[in-house]
């Protein structure tokens, strides 16, 4: 698929390209013990996109995310990004997982949640220097989240949680944002917030890929669509791929 955008530096691995960077699968399997869930997939995705995963329950949309993730090892075919194995550059890849899987209560602040983005980069033990603490501020105020930074993550909006993590793969400086069903649980506002966000996020460069259910909003969201129901239906620009056809087949095979 090819994206409109042009002229537009790509962030990430704390390094700024003026190339267009690809995201290719090439044939993925994968699965859990012995149970396929995704067959034979192949798509390409570019850099300044934003690509929702969209599919009924069961279909491999997070088990699709977690083979992007490195969470899951794929049984054949190659991800590449930018012509290289994907695996060689996680550092650019950020996971942000369905807020139900996150222990809320955990005592943490918003801050020391973002914080954590800058591990990779200068370990778990390390002090952060000045250059990590203004990558961190520097998330923190473009996701506004600088008046709450010392606010436990349970006290937080659902709106504001995802901004956190958000901010997170910020100040990881990813390329890649990863999203399981982020839309889930907002209210109206928080929705429009959010979607406003992913589409900044992808104009200055960076592949926003989310899993998501809700056709109505996909393409206010959106710029390319991937239905998929354990293989791939169609992928591409999401107004030529959500149509009643292609619809049907993802959701009511004959």
């Amino acid at each position: 698929m090819v994206n409109e955008h042009h002229d537009h530096i790509c962030w990430g691995g704390g390094h700024h390209h003026h190339t267009r960077h690809q995201l290719e699968l090439q044939k993925i399997t994968a699965g859990y013990a012995d149970e396929p869930v995704l067959q034979d997939i192949s798509f390409t995705a570019d850099c300044g996109s934003t690509l929702a995963l969209i599919g009924p329950n069961g279909a491999g949309k997070s088990t699709l995310l977690n083979a992007l993730a490195g969470l899951l090892p794929v049984w054949s075919g190659s991800i590449l990004w930018n012509n290289t194995a994907l695996a060689e550059h996680r550092h650019e890849i950020a996971y942000l997982p369905q807020r139900s899987e996150v222990n809320w209560q955990f005592p943490i602040t918003v801050r020391q949640l973002v914080e954590m983005g800058r591990y990779p980069a200068v370990g778990s033990w390390k002090a952060m220097r000045s250059h990590d603490r203004e990558i961190v501020e520097k998330a923190l105020c473009t996701l506004g989240l600088q008046d709450i930074q010392n606010r436990q993550i349970g006290a937080l909006s659902g709106g504001q949680q995802q901004r956190c993590f958000l901010a997170r793969a910020l100040a990881q400086e990813a390329h890649i944002l990863l999203l399981d069903e982020p839309f889930t649980g907002l209210d109206v506002p928080g929705t429009e917030a959010l979607s406003q966000i992913l589409r900044s996020l992808a104009a200055e460069g960076r592949l926003v890929i989310a899993s998501h259910h809700d056709m109505a909003t996909a393409p206010q969201i959106f710029d390319q669509a991937l239905l998929l129901r354990k293989q791939l239906i169609a992928c591409g620009p999401v107004q030529q791929v959500l149509t009643p056809d292609n619809l049907k087949r993802t959701f009511n095979p004959a």
